[in-house]
């Protein structure tokens, strides 16, 4: 009997992965969560801001407590997108059952915020242009999540992923709030070195308007959205950012702010925040060039100070295999490491 009941108590707290034929599917709620981090952006951009949460299976009508995954999207893309609302080329909730209908994964909440902005892409970070988005994911995100869900709500049980934007944004805000996430995926991650020349300096430069930007190429908006995360400048509207190109020529002040919120430029001063995480990986595509030389890069700097984590370069691109890297690599990874 006290064996029964261990492997009970184990099983109602997620310690023990569930047979699949006792797993039923998600299922998404599609939530509002006030953004206090986000009040007063100078881009206008609304503050209650669209949350996809999925549930398990088993959760309706219980009292277990699970562990929580803290999705973010990419540049252009958000949790409609990613958790089935609209077709898209991943349904992240499809994904996650597919994963749990193999078995051997303990169950988890995942919980993807729309962080599609007025530039397309918040990058996850602090800025008066398009708001706090760090903020926004470490504070008002978790806070409400475990105000209102079962979750287990300590440091040991939440990990925080993203793929290509989503990608940096685990990244930046994962070495600098270990206390707030335990565990780290990067799948593709973007903008990890400090590189600003994305887009032909004559290109970035004609947009003048909302207008203008919304006709632009990717490689323009992103610079947009960039800048807005990176340079915000309040004192220069309607777009209230700082460029880093003027008449052509690259802005020192404004590449060395860009430079200062790189992922790569800024790891070695916060070595002491990763070596506290109990879990740190990251895959790219081989294809997917620029991106899997930074993530190499990476691995290399964390190599360098002996630390501990999951690295690979498979065969493939930007987006063509994100899905099953998430099912064979991300999911059992903070299966886990997650408590």
């Amino acid at each position: 009997m006290v064996v029964v009941f261990a492997v009970a108590l184990a099983v109602a707290f997620g310690q023990v992965p569930v047979k699949s034929a006792a797993v039923p599917k998600g299922h998404v709620e599609r939530i509002k969560v006030h953004g206090q981090s986000l009040e007063g952006n100078l881009s206008g951009d609304p503050v209650d801001r669209d949350v996809s949460v999925y549930l398990p299976g088993t959760y309706p009508g219980g009292a277990r407590r699970y562990p929580v995954i803290y999705m973010l999207h990419g540049y252009t893309d958000s949790d409609e997108l990613w958790m089935g609302f609209k077709k898209h080329w991943i349904n992240l909730a499809e994904v996650i059952d597919g994963a749990m209908a193999k078995g051997g994964l303990r169950e988890a909440i995942v919980v993807m915020p729309n962080a599609y902005t007025r530039y397309q892409g918040s990058m996850y970070s602090n800025s008066a242009t398009t708001g706090n988005w760090e903020d926004y994911v470490v504070r008002d995100l978790v806070t409400y999540t475990d105000a209102h869900y079962r979750t287990v709500p300590s440091r040991a049980a939440r990990g925080l992923a993203g793929h290509s934007m989503g990608g940096y944004g685990a990244m930046r805000i994962g070495m600098r709030h270990p206390d707030v996430f335990s565990s780290v995926y990067l799948l593709s991650p973007c903008c990890m070195d400090a590189s600003a020349q994305t887009a032909p300096a004559a290109q970035v430069e004609a947009v003048k308007t909302q207008e203008d930007f919304e006709k632009a190429d990717f490689g323009v908006r992103i610079v947009f959205a960039s800048a807005a995360a990176w340079s915000p400048n309040p004192r220069n509207p309607p777009l209230f950012l700082d460029l880093p190109y003027r008449r052509g020529t690259l802005q020192p002040q404004v590449a060395a702010k860009w430079a200062a919120n790189a992922p790569l430029a800024m790891v070695d001063q916060y070595i002491a925040n990763i070596r506290r995480l109990k879990g740190l990986g990251m895959d790219a595509g081989a294809q997917d060039s620029a991106i899997a030389a930074a993530v190499r890069a990476l691995h290399g700097v964390l190599n360098d100070y002996a630390i501990a984590h999951n690295f690979e370069i498979y065969q493939g691109d930007h987006l063509n295999h994100i899905a099953e890297r998430i099912e064979t690599r991300m999911l059992p990874f903070f299966s886990k490491t997650l408590e």
